[in-house]
């Protein structure tokens, strides 16, 4: 089954989207992290927080970070869970870059390294992650279910997959608030930072298109999981997924 978001992409048709969003995030490396600060207004933080303390629940020794952009949900993780080692992907080399000199900087190279990796075509063995999580990351893939199938794959019978993703909030007022957020601020943004212009005409679209709520828990379902619930944030800006490996 095809997604509608699968289809969105930040160029006209003609490149897979792999192909643009590699295209995307390199270009927009420089400016990533400065440009998430200012369109979570910071609040991403307490999420991404709240989010890995969940895993202290579950083992969590050998972690997975997809889509881990310039490293900052690894590094996190990191300092909340302190695991043995973090397997941080991205089929961004560029943002990659900023994450392996974050990660440099704190002395954290033994523990968390950097490889550009295909969410939906690991080369990590079956079985070899307690955890993988995944911040924001979920809307740019081009096949959802073949990831997800590979997400399961290589976790550890009764490991855990935990992914936060944007959302459109359902409740007034936050509802009418989101829309002038999408409709007005974001574009003036582009507006000011020129240069990732397709990035914030972007955002908007793919999340629209993603599924959401009870419809991405049935599509984790599908594809194997179990124990699958989601928690919102901030009246549904946000969600948090959770859903598990079937133990043997």
């Amino acid at each position: 089954m095809a997604y509608k978001v699968e289809k969105v992409t930040p160029w006209p048709p003609g490149q897979p989207k792999r192909e643009q969003m590699i295209r995307m995030f390199d270009g927009i490396a420089p400016a990533y992290d400065r440009m998430n600060g200012i369109l979570s207004l910071g609040i991403d933080g307490y999420w991404r927080n709240d989010a890995l303390k969940e895993l202290k629940k579950y083992p969590h020794k050998q972690l997975l970070d997809i889509a881990t952009g310039t490293g900052d949900f690894a590094i996190l993780a990191q300092k909340i869970l302190r695991p043995a080692a973090i397997a941080a992907v991205d089929i961004s080399e560029g943002m990659m870059h900023i994450g392996r000199e974050k990660v440099r900087a704190k002395g954290l190279q033994n523990i968390i390294t950097f490889g550009v990796q295909d969410c939906a075509s690991l080369t990590f063995a079956g079985n070899s992650f307690d955890a993988v999580t995944i911040a924001f990351g979920v809307r740019n893939f081009e096949e959802i279910d073949k990831s997800f199938r590979e997400i399961r794959r290589v976790l550890k019978p009764g490991g855990v997959f935990l992914f936060i993703e944007l959302s459109i909030p359902q409740k007034t007022p936050m509802k009418q608030l989101y829309a002038a957020y999408t409709g007005y601020v974001i574009p003036l943004m582009s507006g000011i930072f020129a240069a990732e212009q397709r990035a914030y005409d972007y955002l908007p679209r793919s999340i629209a298109a993603l599924p959401q709520g009870r419809e991405m828990m049935l599509i984790l379902k599908k594809n194997g999981f179990t124990n699958i619930r989601l928690r919102r944030y901030t009246l549904g800006v946000a969600t948090l997924y959770i859903a598990e490996k079937p133990a043997e």
